[in-house]
């Protein structure tokens, strides 16, 4: 993976002015080669600087969710097992919110698209996931980009100090309600 990177990184910087299209090319092309998008990202902060890196990383990340979406849309089965393996994960009564999901895509062993996915299911339409994508992308970008060479060079205590101060945020923004049905809370049983 390194010389792969190694190889993406030579071939982005010599790309004169179609640098930034090759760049946002890179983030679509990001889940067909297994790429983390911390990765990415911190790739952008080297290449084109905070601000730039920023700019393209953000609109690199929100195509690919926005292309999440309609692949996952296209491939209904998919999208069921997909849904039934989050509730496994995460449980089927918890509903995570959109600040709780920007929260969650700091930390860079959660996969990418299942907390999209978490967006499509708390989602009313395209419009509101695309609304929701952009904003819950735009920390995930701006913060691996604009400290990339920082973070990079961190040590396993200091991404350990930086998660376990994320967990009370996530607690804070969680959502203050929880729904069960009926039937859900009342199990028959079929003798």
């Amino acid at each position: 993976m390194e010389l792969f990177g190694n190889y993406l990184l030579a071939f982005i910087e010599t790309g004169g002015l179609f640098a930034p299209i090759l760049f946002i090319g890179c983030h679509l092309l990001r889940p067909l080669f297994f790429l983390p998008v911390v990765f990415i990202c911190i790739s952008g902060g080297i290449l084109f600087g905070a601000l730039a890196g920023t700019l393209y990383s953000v609109i690199g990340i929100t195509l690919s969710s926005v292309i999440f979406y309609g692949v996952i849309r296209w491939m209904p089965k998919t999208f069921s097992r997909l849904v039934n393996l989050k509730r496994k994960i995460i449980g089927s009564n918890s509903k995570l919110t959109t600040s709780q999901i920007a929260i969650l895509r700091l930390v860079p062993f959660i996969h990418f698209h299942l907390l999209s996915l978490c967006l499509i299911e708390i989602s009313a339409n395209f419009k509101d996931y695309t609304r929701s994508s952009l904003f819950s992308n735009i920390p995930l970008a701006f913060v691996y980009t604009s400290v990339g060479k920082w973070i990079s060079s961190l040590s396993p205590m200091y991404i350990f100090v930086f998660l376990v101060a994320l967990l009370p945020l996530i607690y804070i923004l969680r959502r203050k309600e929880i729904i069960i049905k009926w039937n859900d809370f009342f199990q028959v049983s079929t003798q």
